[in-house]
């Protein structure tokens, strides 16, 4: 089943541009439907069995409604690792940033349930203790994601914008971050996810997703990528530093972020591992 995750995709210098114009990219037909619903079996019931919330929707915070999500399902199974390590999205990834070589940051499953509440307004580098923004986070539906599902909506040209980049994922940066925006003309882009659909974002990209209206789960993987020279610098914030403890471990700031769970998954000129 590796043979699609392993094909490389070249991108056209066209769309190399739009992504660092607009701070995200959205590519159709990435990979079949065959193997995502494969893959998306072993993600979701590790997703399942894995998480740790117990709560009521109902009784939960803003951003525990949003969804339920898991770090590293590569390290408990061997198929997710397959998945997570495929070099087609992380030559994507390369080409996008500008990079010789990619190193794997950490993945994440996100399992926004039926009547899941929206995603708040946030830019994923306020967690992240990283030197440079040569970062991106792909993100790959397990189905299809209409409107009513919650798809990831992304507010053009905004990682150049440098307000809100303080603010933590909550109800306060969704409404200040979403007035900003607004304020900025920066437009949200909400369009839907077909299967096959997979998006990469920069690290200071804003982006938001709506509720979950529908009866259905929306199941969708996550991996942050990094250039493989990224430093780690001294913790901003708190999440940043548990971050750093967690995801990075034993690497200090000042350090390449080179810890045995980041190794790197793509260098040019590799020869393409075997299915």
């Amino acid at each position: 089943m590796t043979a699609t995750l392993d094909t490389p995709l070249h991108l056209s210098p066209d769309q190399i541009a739009a992504y660092r114009e607009t701070g995200y990219l959205r590519l159709a037909d990435v990979l079949p439907a065959t193997e995502l619903e494969a893959y998306g079996a072993e993600i979701t019931r590790l997703t399942l069995e894995l998480n740790t919330q117990t709560t009521p929707l109902e009784e939960r915070s803003t951003y525990d409604r949003a969804f339920l999500q898991v770090m590293n399902l590569w390290r408990h199974s061997e198929t997710v690792r397959r998945f997570v390590f495929g070099r087609r999205l992380a030559g994507v990834a390369a080409q996008l940033m500008g990079v010789e070589a990619v190193r794997l940051y950490h993945d994440q499953s996100l399992y926004k349930e039926p009547s899941g509440g929206f995603t708040p307004a946030h830019a994923d580098q306020y967690y992240w203790p990283f030197a440079s923004d040569r970062c991106v986070t792909v993100w790959v539906p397990l189905q299809p994601v209409p409107v009513e599902m919650g798809p990831l909506a992304f507010f053009a040209r905004s990682h150049r914008e440098a307000f809100g980049r303080d603010l933590g994922i909550s109800d306060e940066s969704e409404r200040l971050i979403t007035e900003a925006m607004q304020a900025r003309g920066f437009a949200l882009d909400e369009t839907p996810y077909a299967l096959g659909d997979v998006s990469f974002h920069a690290g200071w990209t804003f982006h938001r997703a709506g509720p979950n209206h529908s009866d259905r789960p929306r199941s969708v993987m996550t991996m942050i990528y990094m250039d493989a020279d990224m430093r780690v610098i001294e913790p901003s914030n708190a999440m940043q530093a548990g971050d750093l403890a967690q995801w990075i471990p034993g690497v200090k700031p000042g350090d390449v972020a080179a810890s045995e769970i980041n190794p790197v998954i793509w260098a040019a000129g590799d020869a393409v591992a075997p299915a």
